[in-house]
């Protein structure tokens, strides 16, 4: 494979949603609520607004406003420590307000399931009319009252940060277990969030909608019914709101992995010339909203998983100079590669640098699972990028690359603090994608390592994990 026909990431945006009314919507809280509705007040009280969801640095990493690597030195915890002047809008994307998102979801909603507050309705315009994305656009169906009952008295009430029900959503088809309201405001917020990334995506390339020829989706949602519990498609729905009419879309499902599947499949398709422009495009996950939460109030600590991750990926035949990526050399995680943590290491780093002749050290940055800790420590998850960098240094101490004395430097050198949203998908490497392709045009970077790792145990089909990895590089 010729390595300067190798399809390139051009661009990538990563945006939030801070959507703190929902977090009761959430997997978690909404099972702990249920079973105890004294709870609710506790919830209500560790919300965060949205200034300190601006403010958080984490989120500022997320969008672009400061680097990851930044955070290493950055006073913590980061929570209690706020960055001043911090702005919502970051050079890969923004974090949005709840207002303007309750908007995005009645523009999501084709079938009138969507339900707003005439109060909530005039908040929401006035958030998205002063939007840059959005301002120009028919926000007509925002305003109005849906034409048919579907939210109705029996519907799922919706709460804003402050707890007051601002609207309902109603649900599907009757005795349809796929289609409930809870299910399906969990795929319209993936929907409207994942759009909000696709726009921000194609606004950063100066990309025109007409001209993306393929969309895969690769967020947690299952859209479908009865008959097809995950039939999906969501990718050709967010396509159709972005306005990208020229093209079509389907879904890949890989548990977590599924964004660095989906990228190996993009550049796939375009480095066979079936496609030219190729977009991998990921929604928030609603129902891990709050997951952590009973950590968290337990050490009194704010309700930091109140935001809904989005991203996109732009893969095209690229210009000289521009970041390949190296399908020549995936990472693979096979049915006999074997679960341990160093098994799986083996076979998502150590085979794919082999056969490109690298040394571990060789690699710039790795990004892996870049759950932010402030979210999973006080849940007694541990840090999970650390322990992950940790375990590649181990590698390489074992290879002779570095001695176990250089572990510490080794994880400060080649890898990074957690910075994304525990969204499941959404910490899977690429965030930081946005951040190394500008390194890798102006040299300053070589190469960049992105590594996803799965539990398709989770599914009850199977006992074994998963993993994908990929190197995005700069042309020698």
């Amino acid at each position: 494979m010729s390595g300067e026909s190798l399809p390139t990431a051009a661009a990538v945006s990563c945006s939030l949603v801070h959507a703190p009314g929902l977090v009761r919507n959430g997997s978690k809280p909404s099972r702990e609520l249920a079973r105890d509705a004294a709870l609710g007040e506790r919830l209500q009280a560790a919300l965060r607004g949205y200034g300190d969801a601006v403010a958080y640095a984490p989120n500022q990493a997320f969008i672009g406003n400061i680097t990851p690597e930044s955070l290493w030195d950055r006073p913590q915890p980061w929570w209690s420590s706020p960055m001043p002047g911090a702005k919502a809008q970051g050079p890969y994307g923004e974090i949005l307000g709840e207002d303007a998102f309750f908007g995005l979801l009645r523009l999501a909603d084709d079938f009138d399931l969507v339900h707003l507050t005439p109060s909530m309705r005039e908040r929401a315009l006035a958030a998205l009319r002063g939007h840059p994305l959005f301002g120009s656009r028919d926000l007509s169906k925002v305003g109005a009252e849906p034409a048919t009952p579907g939210g109705g008295e029996d519907g799922l009430p919706l709460h804003d940060g402050a707890g007051a029900v601002v609207g309902r959503v109603g649900g599907g088809y009757d005795q349809d277990q796929s289609q409930t309201p809870d299910i399906l405001l969990e795929n319209l917020a993936a929907k409207a969030s994942g759009t909000l990334a696709l726009l921000h995506l194609l606004k950063q390339a100066g990309l025109d909608p007409l001209a993306v020829d393929y969309l895969l989706g690769c967020g947690e949602e299952a859209v479908g019914d009865r008959y097809q519990r995950g039939g999906g498609a969501l990718a050709k729905a967010m396509a159709e709101m972005a306005g990208c009419t020229h093209s079509t879309g389907s879904d890949v499902k890989a548990f977590c992995c599924a964004p660095v599947h989906a990228l190996v499949v993009a550049g796939a398709l375009v480095r066979s010339g079936v496609y030219k422009n190729v977009v991998v495009v990921g929604g928030g996950s609603l129902a891990k909203l709050g997951m952590k939460m009973g950590g968290h109030l337990a050490k009194n600590l704010p309700i930091i998983e109140d935001c809904l991750g989005a991203m996109a990926v732009l893969v095209r035949a690229g210009k000289p100079g521009d970041p390949r990526i190296r399908l020549d050399a995936v990472g693979r995680h096979l049915v006999s590669s074997g679960g341990s943590a160093g098994q799986i290491y083996d076979a998502l780093v150590t085979r794919p640098l082999t056969q490109l002749g690298l040394k571990i050290v060789d690699v710039d940055r790795y990004a892996v699972e870049l759950h932010n800790p402030e979210i999973t420590v006080p849940a007694a998850s541990g840090d999970v990028p650390r322990t992950n960098y940790r375990t590649l240094g181990s590698l390489a101490v074992q290879r002779g690359e570095i001695t176990k004395a250089d572990l510490d430097a080794f994880v400060r050198e080649h890898g990074m603090p957690g910075f994304a949203p525990t969204q499941g998908h959404i910490p899977a490497a690429l965030p930081y994608l946005a951040h190394a392709l500008p390194r890798l045009r102006d040299g300053s970077m070589k190469r960049a390592f992105f590594i996803a790792k799965g539990s398709l145990f989770l599914g009850k089909m199977t006992n074994l994990a998963d993993g994908m990895s990929v190197m995005v590089d700069r042309p020698d």
